[in-house]
């Protein structure tokens, strides 16, 4: 019962008795986490691997005296309880905890330094209350942000801790709360609910105790699972009362996070059953297609696989942010050293003066150096307005302001659903416009999940959808069919009258083959058919064929019913060849009524195309319009059949019945035996389903491309599905070189073979490669394992390792795959061995040999893989965990220290979202988890492109100008007072009025640069979409930086000396009238030009002008006016001449126009050489390159040196409609999967009357558990019981055979009985079990120890994995004996 193939494939393991304790110890064959970054989790994965987790059913006593050490002595309960808590902060913690985040800003820190030191009387300059306010302020505003958003994670908690659930008290069932649970408990689920924690799943009313789930929002994929409960509890726990009576004991591995693997085992009454992940329910999942299961709780909480892998909220800060920190702390060891060299210049004019004027010396009660010394704090004090403490809080309104900006925007409103896009973090808007990798989910994110029939190909005629505007739709055309289904979007009046004619033969068969060859279930719901299907591509087909008139009605364990135009027939199944994703097909072989024998068969065209007895006209004709399907990006498959004779049929029984029977390599056996039956078949045609894309999933990522940023998929889902996918989104596109497992292990390979490192330099290997080849990886979940940490042992065991594996793998490969994978893999590998002979024979070769020896073999593994993955135009990642797709996020964060986003819309999604840099959650089907812990909410994946194009590019843009501005004024007014200080003996004396300092930032230029921080605007939002190369520049951090700091601080320095040197020259020996040589005439001139410079400077860089932007500048002149005619009046210089001393200061100083006129050359000078070197720049600036290496043109190809890197064409991939798991024919073919009849005595526990705790919803309390009535198409179909093929099954090891005679309901030791039914509730008749071949007793059978499932789903006997005939049918699992025990 494990989970799907490739990922899902358990590990081989041994369990290992450890003496007298019968404690079992789980002893992984080789490691299975990724890399470096995550070796102390391994290690810690591997501590709980051991057998140590013990819980006993209904005992809750039993289980709370387990305890674990928690602190020093103290010890807290070993379970937790279901209570789930995601936020930061609680009524205690949110204070201190919130204080220590924010003083690990260094600003912070710089000004609390700042405000202890005016507390100082003796040093201080300003008051102190003048920068504590405004960092009490800056505080509360950004505790209020954290608060308000660790409030939305409250809210959250209190929801999910809230849902209702059943759990057994007593002798019933009542309803409580999820946070009620606690490991040992017995809870009760019924159909669409969702698992509240991991549970083992006791029985369910389905037969044979299976149990159907939906997994998408853990592992993104939406096919159903299926889950078992040990055949014990399944028999055994009939009733309710057995239920409360159950005291069986589980001893499993301690939590951890691997979602594919569960090793445990149940003893109960004496005896120990082995459990698997196939026993499990994991927390998140949904309950589907089961009317109600029961499940114990193993893990509770945060011991839940799911929870395991949702990560910790860690805080995210800009890189802005960050780079703000490293220039705060230069700019304090640069007013350090100003002060100091301020402080020497008053040393020397101490003792100069004391030296000229020894008659005041008596005056001076301390030394020079003690002056010095407090002289020196008194300059560090005056000059701290160096870093504003405005700019900081009003970096925090312009954040808030931009995050309403896109809280409003109409374009990313999704009117559909109601939902507008939303900025749950206000402080990482800049980061937006600097994104370089977008680690995308498919499930819900790019796709809507909706699978539609969309063409079809009959005997080489395609049929498409009607044009609704050629032929308007006067209502629906399948309204002749009562059971048609009235949702189905695909209409064609040619292919229907063509149906209802019933003289084209092939016609006839495609449908008839899609109506046979599935492994859907069917009920009745309200008078209605409603399929079951294991993946929506099955169930559109069936679907299709429903609506032309040839209905699957019912089934059997060797029958199937289909109402062919009316008419029902039904069809002996002799044998189901299941699908699995080697084989890439599934065929049934029937008996029609009239006794013939046929064989359909639908799979990929790679595969039917060469079983075809001919090639004419008809195929050459689907080949073309499979191509033309594959450009469209649809999903196709495949539909072939032909009639098989009595005698070769017998012949073929007989051979299949003897390979059924072998011991060893039955699996290879039996899949020779099916390539023999699956031959000279008569191609019928093709069908394209849809797997709908989100609307303007292509546009977005197109543009995402244009602008420099590469799209990754991570995805759960299974390869075929994701590449075609790739393919439909234009990720990936025809003329790419495709790099998947092998060839990438040959790459790196031949990376370290070569002493020089290929991979790690940045310049040459992309110039020399990736500008000419179009390159593309596509890995999974297991093979990323291997490759990350098999390079342990030694640089060559990884290929070693692989080569391994392929002998196994490629023996089940079509015949000629082999090879050429080999060759394939051999030309890229040698492509790279004589790229870096060019390369080092040129000289252009990076030399890396020092940082290789330094770094240990782990990072220089992940380095050479992300750089050849940061090398490739995309790269899609399947099969992989959520803790899989978050080390894959940070391994990039690492070693490429680019800005990453991660978009998903499930839980699944929740650790990646968490681990990038900026996190977006779209509000979709699979839940809020996405949403409740992103920084972003988006309601599609479209909206992506304006988030990031428009308001990500803008919002940088602002903030880049907002900070070189605000440096350049703050530079521009206040490094006057440092050239003051030569002309006042190095006092510490204030330049400027008090006032004017103390209302600089807050009034007198806050409007202006404020309007820049919100509304400024390089381009138009259109523009802005139009040229996404725009967006490079906040990739490259080229708006603000050190270099462009350094600017900032040598233009505001060359104003302040303009402003107080062009003054002071004026001025120089002037006295009378007009003359401004006085200290508060010459300050006041100097403030004004100032003031003056930088408004001017506000309106050079302005390129978005409103009437909002010179309002800011009016208004600004405006405070200034009324706050200096107020602060220098006579009224107030007579109440305090201490506090406004400069009486009239600013009217004497502009009642002179020669005054006015220095004010005039002042600003002149500091505007007209800025204006005449930009103009200047801009017309010698050469136009940007274009960043081919980033984005290689969609016609180049191939590489000259290396023609035959380009791939064989792709134009018909096996991107085949089947996303469904293995296994189904297996359970249809032994009736494990049928539902008995009413008149069946039941052992599922039907009947129950559970007891409902009269206080939660009762609209939760309707009863769900109503058996379902019969088909009514059903109700006259005939049952078979005649020859059925072998269901000789893979996990029979040492089973003993059963007695022909012996009642199928009987259980034999070891053996659990299969229970017979009807699908949607058809009366089958009890039998005798049907063994290898015609209904002989099953066989003994070989199976295989271990439990690590072959890549791809085949399993050989000798691997541990389920032997025996696929598709066949398999019998259903066994525990092992006690000797296996």
């Amino acid at each position: 019962m494990g989970d799907a193939p490739g990922r899902g494939g358990a590990q081989r393991r041994r369990l290992k008795k450890c003496g007298r304790s019968e404690k079992y110890e789980l002893r992984p064959e080789r490691p299975t986490s990724m890399g470096s970054l995550a070796y102390r989790e391994d290690l810690e994965e591997e501590k709980n691997s051991a057998f140590t987790w013990e819980l006993e059913a209904n005992s809750r006593d039993y289980n709370s005296q387990f305890k674990e050490k928690s602190f020093l002595c103290w010890q807290r309960r070993k379970y937790k309880s279901n209570v789930i808590h995601t936020a930061k902060y609680n009524v205690f913690s949110f204070l201190p905890l919130n204080l220590y985040e924010q003083f690990h800003r260094v600003s912070n820190l710089y000004f609390l330094f700042i405000i202890i030191l005016q507390g100082l009387p003796e040093i201080s300059t300003l008051p102190w209350f003048t920068l504590f306010v405004p960092l009490i302020c800056l505080l509360v505003i950004r505790a209020t942000r954290d608060l308000v958003d660790d409030i939305g994670r409250h809210r959250s908690d209190r929801i999910i801790n809230n849902r209702p659930c059943q759990i057994l008290v007593g002798k019933s069932f009542l309803w409580r709360k999820w946070e009620d649970l606690n490991v040992g408990d017995v809870v009760c689920l019924h159909k669409d609910n969702i698992v509240p924690a991991d549970l083992l799943l006791l029985a369910s009313t389905e037969p044979s105790s299976l149990c159907y789930v939906e997994t998408a929002d853990i592992d993104g994929e939406t096919n159903l699972k299926f889950r078992q409960a040990p055949p014990v509890t399944h028999h055994e726990l009939t009733s309710i009362r057995k239920m409360a009576s159950f005291q069986g004991k589980v001893v499993c591995e301690e939590p951890n996070s691997r979602l594919h693997h569960f090793v445990g085992c149940l003893e109960w009454n004496g005896r120990k059953h082995p459990l698997d992940i196939g026993n499990v329910l994991l927390r998140g999942c949904k309950v589907r297609n089961t009317d109600t299961c029961y499940g114990l709780v193993i893990y509770a909480g945060f011991d839940t696989k799911i929870m395991r892998n949702c990560g910790k909220i860690h805080p995210k800060r800009s890189r802005i942010d960050r780079l703000l920190n490293r220039l705060v702390a230069l700019i304090f060891l640069s007013l350090v050293l100003i002060s100091v060299a301020l402080s020497l210049g008053f040393w020397f004019k101490a003792k100069e003066f004391k030296a000229k004027h020894h008659y005041v010396s008596p005056r001076h009660v301390q030394s020079v150096a003690a002056e010095t010394f407090l002289t020196f704090w008194g300059f560090f004090i005056l000059l701290s307005v160096m870093v504003p403490m405005a700019m900081f809080i009003m970096v925090e309104f312009i954040y808030l302001g931009n995050s309403m900006f896109i809280n409003w925007d109409v374009q990313m409103y999704y009117e559909p659903q109601d939902v507008p896009a939303k900025a749950r973090s206000t402080s990482l808007n800049d980061q937006l416009g600097q994104v370089g990798y977008v680690f995308s989910d498919k499930t819900g994110t790019l796709t809507q999940n909706v699978m539609t029939f969309k063409k079809c190909c009959i005997g080489g005629i395609v049929y498409g959808p009607d044009d609704e505007e050629a032929a308007p739709c006067k209502g629906s055309p399948y309204l002749w069919n009562k059971v048609a289904d009235g949702k189905f979007p695909y209409r064609n009046a040619e292919l229907l009258r063509a149906v209802r004619g019933r003289t084209d033969e092939a016609v006839r068969e495609f449908w008839r083959l899609l109506a046979i060859c599935h492994t859907v279930m069917v009920q009745e719901k309200d008078h209605q058919l409603v399929y079951q299907a294991a993946s929506p591509d099955e169930e559109a087909l069936v679907t299709a064929a429903r609506n032309f008139g040839y209905v699957f009605v019912a089934r059997t364990r060797d029958s199937i019913t289909v109402m062919e135009l009316g008419d029902e027939r039904v069809y002996q199944v002799l044998a189901m060849m299941d699908f699995n994703s080697m084989r890439k097909r599934m065929s049934v072989l029937v008996r029609n009524p009239e006794g013939a024998i046929y064989l359909y068969t639908k799979g990929a065209d790679v595969v039917i195309f060469e079983r075809l007895s001919k090639k004419g006209m008809t195929e050459w004709t689907t080949e073309e319009a499979l191509a033309s399907f594959a450009e469209e990006t649809l999903r196709t498959l495949c539909l072939a059949y032909k009639r098989v004779d009595e005698d070769t049929y017998e012949e073929w029984r007989q051979r299949h019945r003897e390979a059924s029977l072998r011991l060893q390599n039955r699996a290879h056996a039996l899949h020779q035996v099916y390539e023999e039956m699956e031959e000279g078949l008569q191609l019928l045609g093709a069908t394209a389903i849809e797997d709908r894309l989100q609307d303007g999933v292509c546009d977005t990522i197109q543009c995402l491309k244009q602008g420099n940023i590469k799209v990754w998929v991570l995805t759960g889902d299974k390869q075929e599905t994701a590449v075609n996918i790739g393919f439909a989104c234009q990720l990936l596109s025809e003329n790419m070189l495709i790099l998947e497992q092998k060839e990438i292990t040959r790459i790196l390979e031949a990376y370290w073979g070569s002493n020089d490192g290929l991979l790690a330099g940045q310049g040459p290997l992309q110039s020399r490669f990736l500008q000419q080849t179009k390159v593309a990886m596509v890995i999974n979940g297991e093979f990323l394992d291997q490759l990350l940490l098999s390079l342990r042992k030694e640089p060559r065991a990884l290929v070693r390792d692989e080569d391994v594996d392929v002998d196994v793998e490629e023996a089940w490969q079509e015949p000629g795959e082999r090879t050429t994978n080999f060759l394939r893999a051999q030309r890229v590998s040698l492509m790279w061995r004589t790229l870096g002979t060019q390369l080092r024979g040129t000289g252009l070769g990076p030399r890396v040999k020092d940082s290789g020896a330094r770094d240990g073999p782990e990072v220089r593994r992940e380095r050479a893989f992300v750089e050849l993955a940061a090398r490739c135009q995309a790269v899609i990642c399947c099969r992989v965990t959520p803790k899989q797709k978050a080390l894959i996020v940070a391994l990039v964060k690492k070693y490429q220290r680019a800005v990453t986003l991660a978009i998903g819309d499930g839980a699944n999604d929740v650790n990646m979202i968490k681990t990038a840099d900026i996190g977006v959650g779209l509000a979709g089907p699979e839940g809020m988890q996405a949403v409740q812990n992103s920084d972003y909410a988006l309601a599609q994946f479209c909206f992506l492109k304006r988030l990031l194009l428009v308001h990500g590019r803008w919002s940088y843009v602002r903030v880049c100008k907002f900070l070189r501005y605000f440096v350049y004024k703050t530079l521009a007014s206040m490094m006057a007072q440092v050239w003051f200080a030569s002309y006042s003996g190095f006092t510490a004396q204030p330049l400027y009025e008090g006032w004017f300092l103390a209302l600089f930032n807050l009034l007198f230029s806050t409007l202006p640069v404020l309007y820049i921080g919100l509304f400024e605007q390089d381009v138009s939002a259109e523009r802005s979409l139009e040229l996404p190369q725009l967006y490079i520049a906040g990739q490259k951090d080229e708006l603000f930086n050190y270099w462009v700091f350094l600017q900032a601080l040598a233009h505001g320095t060359a104003t302040s000396l303009v402003n107080f040197f062009v003054t002071l020259w004026v001025s120089h020996d002037s006295a009378g009238p007009t003359s401004f040589s006085d200290y508060q005439s010459f300050s006041a001139v100097v403030a004004l030009s100032s003031l003056l410079s930088i408004t001017m400077e506000a309106i050079l860089i302005i390129k978005y002008w409103t009437a909002l932007s010179v309002l800011a500048i009016l208004l600004s002149f405006g405070f200034y006016m009324v706050v200096t005619w107020g602060c220098q009046s006579f009224w107030l210089f007579q109440i305090s001449p201490e506090t406004f001393p400069f009486l009239y200061a600013d009217r004497n100083v502009l009642s002179h126009p020669s005054i006015l006129l220095v004010i005039l050359l002042n600003v002149s000078l500091n505007t007209l050489p800025t204006l005449a070197l930009r103009v200047i720049y801009q017309a010698l600036e050469k136009p940007r390159p274009k960043e081919v290496e980033e984005a290689p043109s969609e016609d180049i190809t191939a590489v000259e040196a290396a023609p035959y890197l380009r791939r064989e064409s792709r134009r018909r991939r096996s991107s085949y409609a089947f996303s469904h798991r293995e296994g189904y024919a297996e359970l249809i073919t032994q009736g494990t999967i049928l539902r008995r009849a009413p008149g069946v005595d039941s052992d599922m526990l039907m009947g129950q009357i559970i007891l409902c705790h009269e206080e939660l919803s009762p609209s939760i309390q309707e009863s769900p558990r109503c058996s379902r009535k019969m088909s009514f198409l059903g109700k006259t179909g005939h049952q078979h019981r005649g020859k059925v093929s072998s269901r000789d099954g893979g996990r029979a090891a040492r089973r003993p055979q059963i007695p022909a005679g012996s009642p199928r309901g009987l259980a034999v030791r070891g053996v659990p009985g299969e229970v017979a039914g009807g699908a949607g509730g058809l009366t089958v008749v009890q039998g005798e079990r049907a063994g290898a071949v015609g209904g002989s007793p099953a066989p003994p059978a070989a199976r295989g120890r271990g439990g690590q499932g072959v890549p791809c789903g085949v399993t050989a006997g000798a691997r541990g994995g389920r032997s025996g005939a696929r598709g066949g049918g398999a019998a259903p699992p066994r525990p092992p004996t006690p000797e296996e025990q």
